[in-house]
């Protein structure tokens, strides 16, 4: 799976804005919105991975990066919407830190997947829980911004 390191990259930094929740003390300067921004940035990146094949040499033009991206992100988005439909607004009453929580779980359990080479017995496969944890960080970073 090409998404091994990816996943190990949304632990830290989920883990990082947990321990910013506890301690309230960054010594590096960075902070919980930064964190936030990059777990939507490597779930988008996991994503694309999952969806598209590199060419031979492994790289994307930065034009094809830039395409595929936006791509995703536009996807991404149009499955938020459609469970803020369903769903209404109630992540809007929701903590901060209950996103951390649903972060955190939702990569535990890419890991599982992941572990066991994609194999699950009740479980949305890894995009679900990709997309997932892109629209907590989202709602995450909007609740810190209200």
């Amino acid at each position: 799976m090409r998404t091994k390191s990816i996943t190990d990259q949304l632990f830290i930094k989920a883990q990082r804005i947990r321990t910013l929740e506890e301690t309230g003390v960054s010594k590096v300067g960075d902070g919980i919105e930064g964190e936030f921004q990059a777990l939507v940035n490597y779930g988008l990146m996991a994503l694309i991975q999952l969806h598209h094949k590199p060419n031979a040499e492994g790289n994307l033009s930065a034009d094809d990066a830039r395409r595929l991206y936006e791509e995703q992100a536009h996807e991404v988005r149009q499955i938020m919407i459609a469970k803020n439909h369903d769903y209404g607004e109630a992540w809007r009453d929701m903590r901060v830190s209950s996103f951390t929580d649903l972060i955190l779980s939702k990569i535990l359990r890419l890991k599982q997947i992941e572990d066991n080479q994609g194999k699950t017995i009740v479980s949305e496969g890894l995009e679900g829980h990709y997309t997932d944890i892109v629209n907590y960080s989202l709602f995450g970073l909007i609740r810190i911004n209200e």
